[in-house]
């Protein structure tokens, strides 16, 4: 059997094209199909930014690849001489003796992690941008900042190719073909085969391996920037990125990088994407009330009506973390998928991973949490979100942003 490349690479956005840039330089050369071209905005990783947080409220499991994802974003710039990857700590603000910094400290102390606890008057006085309660407290994360997504995904993709990647962009897969002795991609044009392949086609996995992955709940995400009348006060070196829950909000937030708007996102999808491919991209202006409130009443130095907003998608699971692993079904196919909000600051070591399942059978990263074999069955989206309706603002439980 003759194969077009030693592996293929289905989607070649955030996972895929960090696991080209891992292949690629293990000396293994792909062949990857992109239905747009890396670092577009129709998926997952857009937004201008995106948070890295190591202090990890959704589990301490998380954190040694956290830290190893830092590792690999730290030499993907130095391959490419390109800044991706900025630490200006975390503040992350809770209700005192809540469940978001208990996940925080466990974190913390199971891992080390450089850090500060500070209560409501300190962290008011520290960091007057925001306005505090007598019953917050905060963890500042001296090994958290945020990460430029699109750029990121654009430069991993180049330096795959400079590795000898082969990127085949606006080349839409249609569908796999499983056959004893190959993997087929169909596209318009033609069908390739390979020995093996990775798929990390993130809101499209459920078009694509219907039936053998979870399925997924794809959620609108709606990021917002609103104006700021002080652009000093929020740059990157006095104003760290943000998670605040407590007393009914959930938001994220990041500094000013165009020095005249901060992006102050919910943590959760909004609605319900019945079709991927007819996503509305126009909001409501009603759904902006929730967010609106929270930055009048959180962060009163920011004018409360957004100046610019973004539309990503999300894939959730239905335990609200990813599968990254060999496909059960066919351990020929490595899968990634269902980030459920928190996936993107791990991307670069989950491509390790997936390079690694390639190349060995095998990962030395602890991903066992991850394994697409944990569900013991493949619910479908009707399982996952029945009534098939616009959710409108009600949170996905545990969901997070990334």
């Amino acid at each position: 059997m003759e194969y077009d490349a030693e592996v293929a690479v289905v989607g070649t956005g955030s996972m895929g094209a960090l696991s080209a840039w891992q292949l690629a330089r293990r000396g293994i050369r792909p062949m990857c199909f992109e239905q747009f071209a890396p670092g577009h905005d129709r998926g997952s990783a857009g937004g201008e930014s995106r948070l890295f947080r190591t202090a990890y409220a959704e589990g301490s499991r998380y954190v040694p690849l956290l830290r190893e994802a830092r590792k690999q974003w730290r030499e993907l710039e130095a391959e490419s001489g390109v800044p991706l990857l900025t630490i200006n700590s975390g503040l992350m603000i809770g209700s005192r003796g809540g469940d978001f910094l208990a996940g925080v400290r466990t974190s913390i102390e199971d891992h080390g992690i450089d850090h500060e606890v500070l209560d409501s008057d300190e962290l008011q006085k520290r960091f007057p941008q925001h306005s505090i309660g007598d019953d917050e407290e905060a963890i500042l994360d001296h090994e958290s900042g945020y990460l430029r997504p699109e750029l990121a995904v654009a430069i991993a993709a180049e330096e795959a190719e400079r590795s000898g990647a082969k990127i085949h962009t606006h080349t839409p897969v249609r569908r796999l073909r499983r056959e004893s002795d190959s993997i087929v991609v169909v596209t318009d044009e033609r069908e390739y085969r390979f020995p093996r392949i990775i798929v990390t086609t993130g809101a499209w996995t459920n078009k694509l391996l219907p039936g053998l992955t979870p399925a997924l709940n794809v959620q609108r995400l709606i990021m917002t920037w609103f104006p700021t009348r002080y652009p000093e006060q929020f740059r990157s070196n006095v104003f760290p990125i943000f998670v605040r829950r407590a007393n009914g909000y959930d938001i994220s937030g990041w500094p000013t990088l165009d020095g005249t708007s901060v992006k102050v996102c919910i943590n959760y999808g909004w609605d319900h994407v019945a079709d991927v491919d007819t996503v509305n991209r126009t909001v409501d202006d009603r759904l902006f009330a929730p967010i609106s409130e929270a930055v009048t009443r959180f962060l009163p130095s920011l004018i409360p009506e957004p100046a610019r907003v973004g539309v990503y998608f999300d894939g959730y699971t239905n335990d609200h973390h990813p599968f990254v692993g060999l496909l059960p079904a066919d351990e020929r196919i490595v899968v990634m998928g269902g980030f459920s909000g928190h996936g993107f600051k791990m991307a670069s070591a989950l491509g390790l991973a997936a390079a690694e399942l390639i190349d060995q059978g095998k990962t030395r990263l602890p991903i066992d949490h991850l394994t697409p074999s944990r569900f013991s069955s493949t619910p479908t989206v009707e399982d996952q979100c029945p009534d098939r309706q616009p959710r409108q603002l009600q949170p996905a439980p545990t969901s997070r942003r990334f």
